[in-house]
């Protein structure tokens, strides 16, 4: 997919700090944000509510990610490589995974954990 359709509104807000964003999204819940395809390599993301959040076709190689809310986020077609404190549980939060690039293990663990997390879903 790759494609680089995000909201430039929604990514200047998360790029300001998750303080800024998480404050940001508790005083508009109803705007679901997209992110699709957009780079946030290294980003540091702990603590992020990325709750629903479009991040299909994100790079998020070597983000840390660490508590960050990933209910029914959507990472499929996601760069998923070197993130820092992923675990299998916000990943089985996830609405989709399909054609994510998850390390080996990390992959394992989600087929182990969270079967047919992996393939592909019908929108």
């Amino acid at each position: 997919m790759k494609d680089k359709d995000y909201n430039q509104e929604h990514y200047d807000k998360l790029k300001e700090g998750v303080e800024s964003w998480n404050e940001w999204r508790e005083e508009n819940p109803t705007i679901q944000p997209l992110l699709r395809g957009a780079d946030l390599r290294t980003s540091d993301l702990r603590e992020a509510n990325l709750e629903g959040v479009d991040l299909r076709g994100a790079n998020l190689w070597a983000a840390g990610l660490q508590g960050a809310d990933l209910l029914d986020a959507d990472l499929g077609d996601t760069t998923l490589l070197g993130v820092s404190n992923l675990t299998v549980g916000q990943v089985c939060e996830t609405k989709n995974l399909y054609q994510a690039i998850l390390s080996v293990e990390l992959e394992k663990q989600t087929k182990e954990k969270c079967p047919g997390k992996l393939a592909k879903i019908d929108f």
